[in-house]
């Protein structure tokens, strides 16, 4: 809650303390992975209660993420352009067309992207173009707004699980107010409509402006130093 609210755009989100210490590792799938299909994703967080939408809503998320182990070659490689600003950036990046890996090919839960210097989940791109949750996915890539206001309660119920708030203490005055995102959703240099591979049954892609420039050739998310841990 405290790193999001350094990421422009980002909604407050509610946090409370006072989990108890784990017992053991958690067991295979309890989170799925990349590779995973989208029935066995849409079936897994159903059986915690989390509906398609909510889902999408918390891939958001990978707005302001990247992947350190898919590649181990290229560690910090971040899902979308603007891996410090949450917006809505990772919606329309994941349906444009892929063509390249930023690293090396082959790599298990890792599709083409279309920019050089992300990673593309194989997850992503399946859940951006499946029936039961590409509306969602579109809908969200150009409004900002409504990512953020419905990705704050799903990432506070995800929070929640396996946990009962009674006995936690709500500590949500101390998260400060993220700051405000005065980007317009446009496509990366050189991209465009054509570029989009529409998925959405009942509606098509807008038409947005393309960013000026040369092609983004994105830079790795900073790595911690190793030596941190030695200090």
């Amino acid at each position: 809650a405290l790193s999001l609210a350094a990421c422009p755009g980002a909604p407050k989100v509610q946090f409370v303390a006072g989990r108890p210490p784990p017992l053991a590792a958690s067991p295979n799938f309890l989170v799925p992975e990349p590779f995973n299909t989208t029935d066995q994703i849409l079936e897994r967080f159903a059986s915690v209660g989390f509906s398609p939408p909510e889902i999408i809503a918390l891939l958001s998320s990978h707005s302001i993420a990247g992947a350190d182990t898919v590649d181990p070659t290229i560690p910090g490689t971040p899902f979308d352009t603007t891996p410090s600003v949450y917006d809505t950036n990772i919606f329309i990046d994941v349906l444009l067309k892929g063509t390249l890996f930023p690293g090396t090919a082959g790599n298990q839960g890792e599709v083409m992207t279309a920019v050089n210097g992300t990673l593309r989940l194989q997850s992503d791109f399946e859940l951006a173009r499946d029936p039961r949750t590409a509306c969602t996915w579109q809908e969200f890539a150009t409004n900002q707004p409504l990512m953020a206001s419905q990705f704050a309660p799903a990432v506070f119920k995800l929070s929640l699980l396996g946990q009962n708030i009674n006995d936690l203490t709500d500590c949500s005055d101390l998260i400060p107010q993220p700051p405000a995102l005065k980007d317009v959703p446009e496509f990366p240099p050189g991209q465009f409509l054509s570029d989009i591979q529409d998925s959405c049954a009942v509606a098509r892609f807008p038409d947005l402006p393309t960013q000026p420039g040369p092609p983004l050739d994105v830079a790795p998310i900073p790595q911690a130093d190793s030596d941190d841990e030695d200090s």
